[in-house]
Order: structure tokens, then sequence, then C-alpha cells
């Protein structure tokens, strides 16, 4: 059996799943502390199952964007780039927020080194260089550093190479390399590589406090973190790539939304506490952003998912007097607050109940709205819906869409540009269940010369870098396969060149014996 845990901002939410099938859910609302709030959550689960019963826990958690966002416990920060004579114009963290930049200590150094887009060296490393800037940060105190070659991830032979160096002089430091969670343009790529840089202690932190409740409870299973491609990697994984676990949230309702609904080409719309999230689904996996994605301020290339988000869920506050919905929400306390649960507040959940789009037993509490009123306030969060949705669609042609989320009562389902409306059984919990079924994943590109070598051959090597990565995030090496590949001609650059990219992915071991086909 396995358990599938969401972190949300106003919900925490939990399932035990034994392969395909579904055996308990439950939802209780986040706390301050986000440990206590998933201690809450397993206790009620679990209560009554044999601890080792339990194969794997699956979490997708807001830890690492929230240490972002709030910039608390992040690691001082270096970042090294390999590159000279190459890329002085713009020096590392150039495009970064000033506030976020000095949270981290801002220190950055270039020294010779990086490759060309064909893998040829622009200058050999200078390791007498490395070995000043080591003494460098060991005076500084610093505690992380990310290493940055040019075109890295065509040949990172420099950069593990500095890693290794590294390693050797500062042990007691990390090290991150850019090759390893970002594509080929190089801000963007070691903008990346800094954000994890400076999130690996957050990430030991938070691995070690999701540990010590599954302890408190007996849970001896192996624990995986959500990544934002909507597969797992396991605990060792994520604590060396915590920026892999960013918007890992709304992947994981996309692909419970897939498993939910039996879709696998859909635009999912899933409606949470306090925000909306809408994203496509091809194939059973949610598309990725085609353009460089802003995390904290900051841009970057790793793959995100493409979601479109708005300030509207089931704990948005109505203001009558201003005929505005949000983007302030109740959040947790939705339960205290809302009209329908002997509040003061009115939120959407009231309204959606006024116009019947949802029953409780207290309807007797909302006697004070005017139905009229409510139903165009319905009526703005359906256009609202509607413009997400025709965001996301690629053409004019009518998709299907599924709601999911626990505030996914307040839409409609009579959706412009929709070919059906799917509100399945159990979506309010989609998102736990994405963490619960997801596969392991690994993926990468580089650019090949296809003067230098055969389009198969490069195609073989990329795949085989690609299972292999999946393998290491904690993949089963016989269920894993290539789900997606990806050829880019690179006509700006000399020369017969392509960029090809990769995706596979594979099965985690269930109790019994089988994994939910996508």
């Amino acid at each position: 059996m396995f358990v599938g845990l969401d972190v949300g901002g106003t919900n925490t939410d939990a399932v035990l799943m034994d392969g395909a099938e579904l055996l308990n859910k439950i939802k209780v609302s986040t706390t301050s502390d986000v440990t206590a709030g998933l201690v809450a959550a397993l206790e009620q689960l679990l209560r009554g199952i044999d601890a080792n019963a339990i194969s794997g826990v699956m979490l997708g958690t807001t830890h690492f964007t929230n240490a972002l966002l709030e910039q608390k416990g992040l690691s001082q920060t270096a970042v090294v780039r390999l590159c000279l004579p190459a890329t002085q114009l713009l020096p590392p963290l150039v495009d970064w927020p000033n506030d976020l930049k000095n949270a981290i200590g801002g220190f950055t150094y270039m020294v010779e080194g990086g490759h060309e887009f064909d893998g040829r060296e622009i200058s050999p490393l200078n390791f007498d260089e490395l070995k000043r800037i080591s003494n460098d940060m060991r005076r500084k105190g610093i505690e992380s550093v990310a290493v940055t070659g040019v075109f890295s991830p065509v040949n990172p032979t420099h950069e593990q190479q500095a890693f290794d160096f590294f390693q050797e002089e500062l042990p007691h430091i990390d090290v991150t390399m850019s090759h390893e969670n970002g594509r080929v343009g190089i801000l963007e790529r070691e903008n990346a590589a800094t954000l994890n840089a400076c999130l690996r202690s957050v990430g030991r932190q938070s691995i070690c406090s999701i540990k010590e409740a599954m302890s408190l409870l007996g849970l001896k299973a192996k624990l995986y973190l959500s990544q934002n491609d909507g597969t797992l990697m396991d605990e060792t994984f994520a604590a060396r790539l915590p920026v892999l676990a960013i918007s890992s949230g709304p992947t994981n309702s996309m692909r419970g939304a897939a498993y939910l609904s039996g879709l696998k080409d859909c635009i999912v719309v899933d409606v949470g506490g306090t925000t909306t999230d809408v994203g496509a689904l091809v194939n059973g996996f949610p598309r990725e952003a085609s353009l460089a994605v802003n995390i904290a301020g900051v841009r970057t290339n790793f793959r995100m998912p493409d979601v479109q988000s708005i300030a509207l869920g089931g704990g948005s506050i109505v203001y009558p007097e201003e005929m505005r919905i949000g983007p302030e929400s109740v959040g947790f306390e939705l339960n205290n607050r809302a009209l329908v649960f002997g509040g003061d507040t009115i939120t959407t959940t009231d309204v959606a109940a006024v116009v019947g789009l949802v029953r409780f037993e207290n309807s007797n509490q909302l006697t004070s709205l005017d139905p009229s009123i409510c139903q165009k306030w319905i009526d703005l969060i359906k256009y609202n819906i509607e413009e997400l949705v025709d965001r996301m669609k690629l053409n004019t042609e009518p998709v299907p869409v599924v709601l999911v989320g626990g505030g996914n009562i307040i839409v409609p389902e009579d959706l412009k540009g929709a070919s059906e409306v799917k509100r399945p059984e159990h979506g309010e919990v989609a998102n736990a269940i994405g963490a619960a079924i997801a596969q392991i994943g690994g993926q990468v590109e580089k650019v090949f010369s296809l003067d230098k070598i055969d389009r198969l051959q490069a195609v073989e090597e990329i795949k085989s870098e690609a299972m292999r990565r999946a393998v290491t995030a904690g993949a089963r090496m016989d269920t894993v396969e290539v789900v997606e590949i990806d050829e880019i001609p690179l006509t700006y650059l000399p020369g017969n060149v392509t960029l090809i990219r990769a995706k596979a992915v594979g099965d985690l071991y269930s109790s019994s014996g089988t994994t939910p086909d996508l």
C-alpha cells in the first residue's frame, strides 16, 4: 500500500491506495507548522492500519517554494561560472531581485573553462583559480556552491571536475552542477542551479522533519517527493535536487485527474481554497512550459508545468460593496469564518451554496444573501475559469475539462469551450492521489552536431541517459521506458546541430505488485 500526501495553503490531503484501489482519504486543515498537519493527517488516514503494510509515502510539499518566497533558511551560496574569456558581459545573478540575492549572500566568481556548442573547450579549466576561490569561500563561510559551465548539458566534463575539486577542498559544503537540473541556456540554467544550491539545507531539514513525523507513527516506508513534471524522486535524490519539487502541487492534481477521469488528453481545473490552477494533460502527463519560468522573481529554464493560475478558490472572500471576489482568502480558516459554517465572512463557498451548486446542512445561515446577486458572482467565477481554459487550449476546438480540488464546488459545469466537463468522484483529493500513483522519472537534453554523430546514435544516447536518470531517482530498472522524445534543429548555430530531449519513467513496487495504468 502507498500513502499519497499533498500540503496546500488551505488543506493537507492524504490518501491510502493499494495498487489502483483507493482505500481511504482524509482532508485536514493545513497548520502553521506543516509537520504537525502531516502527523494529524497520517494519524487519521492510517487508523487501524498496520504501519508495516505501507510500502511508500509520496509527498507533494510547499516547503521549498515557501522558503524562497519568505527567504527563510536559505544557505549562503556562491555561484562559480566556468566560462572565461566568454560570457563576461552578463555576470552571475545579474537579473536576481536584490532582496533574494542578499538573502543568499550574492557571492559570484568567473573562471576559465566551459565548452562550445559542439563540446569543444572554450579554454582549459583553471585549477589554480579554483584553489583561490575555495580559500575565499572558506573565509566567507559559504555553505553551498552552484557550478555552471557554458554548454555543460552538451559536455559536463568541466562541471564534474570542478565538483570533484570543491568536494575535495571543501567537504563540508554542498555542490550543485547546473547540467543536472537545467537546460542549455546558460543564464536560466545557472539561476536554476543557484536556487537549488541555496535550498539544499532547507531540503535536508524538511526531509528530516517529514521522516520524524513518519517515525512517530511507526512508518518505516521509503519516502518519495513529487517532482514538477508529475513524477517522483526518492528522498536522497530530493535532498540533492530540491528545486525539482517546486510547483509539484499542480502536477499532482493533473496526474490525479487523469487517473480519476480516465482521460489522458484534457484541460484540468484544480480549484483549491485560495487559488485555481489550470493546466493541460498530454498523454497523461502535464504539458511543460515552453518558455522560461519565473520562480520567486528569478528566471529559470528547467522543466515546469504549463500552468495558468489566479487567486480564486473555495475560501476566496466576496466583497458585496465592491462587487469583487478576492484575491484575499480565508484559507485554512474556511470552516470557521464562512457564513455557512457559522462565521461572519462571505466566501465563494457560501455563494455556491445559495445558487445550489453545493448543499450544506447549515444553509439557514445564508438567508442574508440575495440569490440573484449570488448568481452574478457565480457567473463571474465561470467567466474567469473559461478565460483560463481558453488560454490553455492550442486551438479553437472544444476540449474535455476535468474539475478537481476541494474548491471545485464553486465552478458550474456548463463551461464554454469544453466538449465535456467531468467532476470525478474523489476529485477533492486528486492532488494526493496524483502523488500516490506517480511514477519515477528522469529527463535529459543535449545538443548534438549531426556532422559528428549519427542521428539514431544520438537519439539512443539521450534515451539511455534519461533512463539512467530515472533509475538513479529510484525507478525499477525493468519497468523504465521512454515516454517523450523531442528534436529541435538549432538553425542559428553553424553546422547540422540539433537539440534532443528525452523523458523516461518507471514504476515503484507496490504491495499488490501492480501500479495504476494511466
